[in-house]
């Protein structure tokens, strides 16, 4: 049994002659698979990266999962592969690291709050209405996380009267859902798996009326509606996908922001 799990695991057993069935299979049938085989073949467990937030599991993963008692006790390690596959996993990942890694597109986040730090900053897409969310957008080839943010934050929202009260120390990166990862990699000529972001709190130091979802006049505008949101809001109206990073970088700017006397009357 053992042996026929190795063939399995390693293509071997579905490249013999008279087999149809693809080297690759299915998400899930690889989990079962990968899943049984960590059961009865002894593998050194690995430190998994530091992922605050589950990703879709590869076979691979689980090879390097810690072994459960029942793994590691002969007696009653089971080498079934009929076991039911595990409840599915949410697909957005982030990961907090010290510098981005390869493979994602470096971006800013930006996190703008109103003068008295209560409120944040959030906008409708043009392309997506039903979607809000606080500015971000793309690093320029040498440009350094700070000022790409001050760019972006004029290019999206016309804000000049701003200045940064925080910065999330680490970045923080998350996976596009497959069909966003198409869409995106087709429009930018790229193949980027997700983003991986450098957040900033900005204060507007200016008025309201400073705000203009036309921007600068540099770039084609993203925003329809705008309006100020208490930190619980703006996650809850994000797309699902993005809210991982969301929690993660207002639980990194919670110190510096003010609670709503008004939510609290």
């Amino acid at each position: 049994m053992e042996a026929r799990l190795s063939s399995i695991i390693h293509g071997t057993e579905w490249n013999r002659p008279g087999k149809e069935r693809s080297r690759v299979q299915s998400e899930s049938e690889m989990v079962v698979v990968a899943a049984a085989a960590a059961r009865c073949v002894a593998v050194k467990p690995l430190p998994l990266a530091l992922v605050h937030h589950s990703r879709p599991v590869s076979s691979s993963a689980l090879l390097r999962l810690p072994r459960t008692a029942s793994a590691r006790s002969p007696r009653s390690a089971s080498c079934s592969t009929s076991a039911p596959p595990p409840p599915p996993l949410p697909f957005v990942a982030v990961a907090s690291m010290d510098a981005p890694p390869q493979g994602y597109r470096t971006n800013v986040g930006i996190c703008l709050a109103d003068p008295s730090l209560t409120k944040i900053f959030s906008a409708s897409r043009l392309d997506i209405p039903s979607a809000w969310q606080m500015p971000q957008g793309g690093i320029d080839a040498g440009e350094e996380p700070r000022a790409a943010a001050f760019r972006e934050l004029r290019e999206e929202t016309g804000v000049t009267s701003a200045e940064i009260v925080a910065e999330a120390p680490n970045w923080l990166t998350y996976d596009f859902p497959p069909d966003v990862r198409d869409k995106l990699n087709a429009r930018w000529g790229t193949d980027w798996k997700g983003q991986a972001q450098k957040w900033f709190l900005f204060r507007l130091t200016g008025n309201d009326d400073e705000i203009n979802l036309n921007g600068d006049g540099s770039e084609k505008p993203e925003f329809g509606e705008w309006t100020w949101m208490t930190p619980q809001e703006v996650i809850e109206k994000a797309v699902e996908f993005k809210k991982p990073v969301y929690e993660e970088a207002l639980k990194h700017f919670a110190p510096y922001l003010q609670s709503d006397p008004a939510a609290s009357s």
